[in-house]
């Protein structure tokens, strides 16, 4: 997903302005990214747990190894999995 579907999706969603909506995803994309750049643990749910596990530093830029937990992932993964009865 680029920025521009995350951004109309959030006015879908919400109802608001586009150009409050960029405002708004500019701004939490850029706190996302220190908290990831300084390893803090972030804890956003639905989106779930994200724990930066590794930071490798190359020449263009750095690589940071991330774990992302969700709740109840592996359920609804299994629910929507499931074919419907032939009864």
């Amino acid at each position: 997903m680029k920025k521009r579907e995350l951004v109309d999706a959030v006015v879908k969603r919400s109802g608001v302005k586009k150009k409050d909506a960029r405002q708004v995803v500019d701004a939490m994309l850029a706190v996302l990214g220190e908290s990831l750049a300084d390893s803090r643990e972030l804890n956003l749910q639905p989106l779930g747990r994200l724990k930066v596990t590794r930071v490798k530093q190359t020449n263009g830029g750095q690589v940071m190894i991330c774990k992302l937990r969700q709740n109840g992932g592996a359920e609804k993964a299994d629910k929507e999995a499931l074919a419907e009865d032939d009864d």
